[in-house]
């Protein structure tokens, strides 16, 4: 069986609008319309470039994200809710020095799993930006999805 998620990544609406974002260099697919997948319409997004942990490949992912108290960025490991956790956060955990870039600002970050208090604040204000991730967290059984602070380095 394949992965939904892997084939849109490769092929699918993931492939298509990182290509757009790229190629705008952020002008185009910061905003991403989420609504065809159940989101609340425009969302922000950055493209995260990790490091592969087998194959030392960069693999670049756009995703939505929302913003810490102290200018960091937020994301979710959520897969759509899957049972098993995304590549790109078992990447970053090998390698947690990334590239991140959110519209046409480019920079390098580190990225650390939220724990605690910390995971539960940014995950309610993460919920806030998309509902939809409380029917991830539904789908994903007894994972708990990983929320991620990405710290400008």
């Amino acid at each position: 069986m394949t992965d939904p998620i892997v084939a849109a990544n490769t092929s699918g609406w993931i492939a298509e609008h990182r290509e757009k974002y790229l190629s705008s260099n952020g002008a185009d697919g910061h905003m991403f319309d989420s609504t065809p997948f159940g989101g609340p319409g425009l969302v922000p997004t950055l493209l995260l470039t990790t490091t592969g942990r087998r194959s030392g490949q960069q693999r670049v992912i756009p995703i939505l994200y929302g913003e810490t108290d102290n200018g960091g960025y937020v994301v979710l490991g959520s897969k759509g809710g899957a049972e098993k956790h995304p590549a790109w956060y078992l990447n970053l955990l090998a390698n947690p020095d990334v590239e991140v870039q959110v519209g046409e600002d480019k920079f390098k970050a580190r990225a650390r799993t939220a724990v605690g208090e910390e995971r539960e604040r940014l995950w309610v204000r993460q919920q806030a930006i998309a509902p939809i991730f409380d029917g991830y967290q539904e789908n994903a059984g007894d994972r708990e999805i990983p929320v991620i602070v990405l710290e400008r380095i």
